[in-house]
């Protein structure tokens, strides 16, 4: 039986979307960031970018800090939960 793939969760989603969001502040199509972060030295399509914003691919870490820095901030931005009262725990405070 081949292995079932691992469901996205609630920071996945979160990161997602907080990368769609910081992307189009910024201005840039996925086509840009995703060679943004090629630049960088992460290989990355805006296939891959589309799907990681629509939450069809997983984002793993070297993604997330690849983006992160293409993007012109801290990695832990992306985990913060934008739904998150003032004064309440971060993921890093965790």
């Amino acid at each position: 039986m081949p292995p079932r793939p691992l469901a996205i969760g609630p920071a996945g989603h979160a990161a997602a979307h907080a990368i769609e969001r910081t992307r189009t502040a910024r201005g840039y199509s996925q086509r840009q960031l995703a060679a943004r972060v090629t630049a960088l030295g992460r290989p990355m399509t805006f296939t891959a970018l589309s799907r990681i914003e629509r939450t069809v691919r997983r984002c793993d870490i070297d993604d997330l800090v690849a983006i992160a820095a293409a993007l012109g901030i801290a990695p832990q931005t992306l985990l913060a939960d934008p739904l998150a009262p003032p004064g309440a725990a971060t993921a890093g405070e965790i």
